[in-house]
C-alpha cells in the first residue's frame, strides 16, 4: 500500500544530537529538556548511532549502571536499520513493526539526512495506526484495565459527586451513598 507521503515529508530534519563521550546522565538530561525519545549520537559531524530512551531504561538503569560514569558510546545502536528519504511512509512503517524499533534514521548517499518515528508517520497518516497494532500484544493481561473495570474513584452518574470509592453497577458508576439508598428503596 503507498500513501503518497515520503519519508523525506514526515522526517525530522536536524534531529537532536550528543556526542559518544559524554555520560548517560547527560544524555538523559538534554532527552528530557529537549521532549525527545532518542538521540542521534555524531563524533565529528558524522553520525555513528541512535540512542533511545528503552536503551537507556533496559540497559543502564534496570542493570544499576551508574548515569554518571557511563558513556553513551557504550549504550547506542550503531547496527541501524534505516530507509531513504524518497521511500513511501508505509514501507517506514513495516519496517519499523517488523524489526521493533520507533526510530528510523534517514539514509542518502551513506549520510544520515533524517529522523523518522512512528509519531511522525502518524501525524500524517493516523491511519496506519492499525498496522502497528496488529503487532503488538497485551502483555500481562490480567493486569490491564480492560479486563478489571474495577474503579476506586470518580464521578457518580447518579448523584454526579466526586466520591474516593465508587462500584460499577450494571455500567454505571455509583457512589457508595447512592447504593445505600437504592438499597433502601428496594
Amino acid at each position: 500500500m503507498k500513501t503518497g507521503y515520503q519519508v523525506g515529508d514526515a522526517m525530522t530534519m536536524d534531529p537532536i544530537s550528543v556526542k559518544s563521550d559524554i555520560t548517560l546522565l547527560e544524555c538523559a538530561k538534554v532527552m528530557s529538556d529537549k521532549h525527545v525519545g532518542s538521540v542521534v549520537v555524531k563524533d565529528n559531524s558524522s553520525s555513528i548511532g541512535i540512542l533511545t530512551e528503552q536503551d537507556i531504561v533496559r540497559n543502564a538503569v534496570a542493570k544499576g549502571v551508574s548515569m554518571n560514569s557511563e558513556k553513551v558510546k557504550d549504550f547506542m545502536e550503531t547496527k541501524l536499520i534505516t530507509i531513504g528519504p524518497d521511500d513511501d511512509i508505509y514501507d517506514a512503517l513495516v519496517k519499523m513493526r517488523d524489526n521493533n524499533i520507533r526510530h528510523l534514521p534517514v539514509v542518502e548517499k551513506d549520510e544520515m539526512v533524517g529522523l523518522l518515528t512512528i509519531k511522525d508517520i502518524l501525524k500524517i497518516e493516523p491511519q496506519l495506526f492499525d498496522l502497528i497494532v496488529e503487532k503488538f500484544e497485551l502483555k500481562e493481561e490480567s493486569r490491564k484495565l480492560i479486563n478489571k473495570p474495577i474503579l476506586t474513584e470518580g464521578i457518580c452518574q447518579t448523584c454526579g459527586k466526586y466520591s474516593e470509592k465508587v462500584s460499577n453497577k450494571e455500567g454505571i458508576v455509583v457512589c457508595g451513598s447512592c447504593v445505600e439508598e437504592e438499597a433502601k428503596l428496594i
